[in-house]
């Protein structure tokens, strides 16, 4: 996208709001590809949004809705006039349409339902049926299937109907009579085959999931296994759907965008930068910094309790802010590997005491070498006696903050939570308190104080 044109189309675009010519507007977008308008729509404030979506032409503005991300597509529906929204919304795919729905009040979901026709209703009841974050609420219901008995020259007279009406024909799933799963056969290879040769001939066994999986499990699963699709079986493994390549890619993404911001102590914006309310920053950042402004009057408690500690040695007070630092550090950098582990699959909830004795060998290998190093620097210019005080914390802390770094998510996962929860802020906190107590103890100790 040349970022020129676009800066240029944003500069007329915001003189033609000013005036709220439609006119004008229309001129501006008529000829810019849906991906610039809907990077212009994410970069406008609500009533330019609505201003926008208003001067678009029909088809042009079905492509655009379809890109926005859902929370904006709701924004959208609530600014629009019920004419403007009934089309865009009925052209939507189901799984779509359902994310949408997620985002509106009950009411207004409601009444969008109710304006749907009959057969895109039903495809939209599907999924709506399935758990929030399960595969069934972002699988596609709109497929084609052949039988194990089909002729290639019958499955392709098939395929070519209803080329339209389906989210993808490149991989097609292979269902007995009662619809249950038997295999998958791809279009290349019927494309091929002789017209006489039978589907059962050509089909693979291929990897499901249920659609009450996890929707990030699902994805993983297409994405590492590099499947085109992967169909979406019930209980009675009857196939009720398929995940696209392109929706289970969606899916990694926003987990990951998901993680990244919980890492970072927030909770994720679900809309882009620019298209998110003030109020919507607030509430994603708040909650986090109180609970860590909370966690840090431990650190507070416990400078208090070694107060007179560090009356006896002043200098002790200088190292704290690297003990703490490392620590936290340390903690963050094994939470963050064994979150990421986790959601690649590579770590299962039986491997916790694996997990627990490879990080304590890694704390205490880590712990050791910037041990020694703090050794030595502070022993050149404070005494050994503080020099082996500030070596044994840095190993004690890095032991412990790797250990807990490393557990702490696979708790968090055994009790539902996302582990990256559990990752840079809150093990900071945890770990600055527990870190101090380790260092007043190690300098009494040591120093006999």
């Amino acid at each position: 996208m040349d970022s020129k044109l676009l800066q240029g189309l944003e500069t007329r675009l915001h003189q033609a709001f000013q005036s709220q010519n439609l006119e004008k507007i229309n001129q501006i977008v008529s000829a810019a590809p849906a991906r610039e308008i809907k990077v212009l729509m994410e970069r406008s404030n609500f009533h330019q949004r609505a201003l926008l979506f208003r001067a678009l032409p029909k088809t042009t503005a079905m492509a655009v809705f379809d890109l926005l991300d859902p929370a904006v597509q709701a924004d959208l529906v609530s600014a629009l006039r019920d004419d403007h929204v009934s089309a865009v919304v009925e052209a939507m795919d189901p799984h779509d349409r359902a994310e949408l729905l997620d985002e509106l009040p009950a009411s207004v979901a409601t009444k969008i339902l109710a304006g749907l026709s009959p057969t895109e209703r039903d495809l939209t009841g599907i999924v709506l049926g399935y758990p929030e974050k399960s595969v069934g609420r972002r699988m596609s219901p709109k497929f084609a299937t052949v039988h194990p008995t089909d002729s290639v020259e019958k499955a392709l007279a098939y395929l070519t109907k209803v080329l339209d009406d389906v989210e993808t024909i490149y991989t097609v799933p292979v269902t007995s009579a009662e619809k249950k799963l038997v295999g998958v056969v791809s279009l290349r290879d019927i494309m091929r085959a002789d017209k006489t040769t039978l589907i059962k001939e050509l089909m693979k066994p291929e990897d499901s999931v249920n659609a009450t999986q996890p929707a990030e499990y699902a994805a993983r699963l297409c994405a590492d296994r590099q499947r085109l699709a992967l169909p979406v079986v019930d209980q009675e493994n009857r196939l009720v759907g398929i995940l696209p390549l392109s929706d289970a890619l969606d899916i990694l993404e926003y987990a990951n965008n998901e993680d990244q911001a919980r890492i970072s102590g927030a909770e994720p914006l679900r809309r882009p930068y620019l298209a998110t309310p003030i109020g919507n920053f607030v509430k994603a950042r708040v909650v986090w910094l109180l609970v860590l402004a909370i966690g840090a009057t431990l650190t507070i408690h416990v400078q208090e309790t070694f107060e007179s500690t560090i009356a006896q040695m002043v200098v002790l007070s200088v190292f704290v802010p690297l003990l703490i630092g490392t620590g936290g550090n340390t903690g963050n950098q094994a939470a963050t590997t064994v979150t990421r582990a986790i959601a690649l699959g590579d770590i299962k909830m039986g491997d916790g005491l694996r997990v627990i004795s490879r990080e304590i060998r890694v704390g205490a290998l880590l712990g050791t070498l910037i041990g020694t190093l703090g050794f030595a620097l502070t022993s050149i210019f404070y005494g050994p006696q503080i020099g082996a005080v500030i070596g044994l914390t840095l190993l004690s802390i890095c032991t412990l903050a790797a250990t807990v770094g490393g557990f702490m998510p696979l708790v968090a996962r055994k009790f539902g939570i996302d582990p990256a929860v559990f990752a840079n802020p809150f093990i900071s906190t945890l770990l600055d308190a527990s870190g101090l107590v380790i260092y007043f103890l190690i300098a009494k100790a040591v120093l006999g104080l």
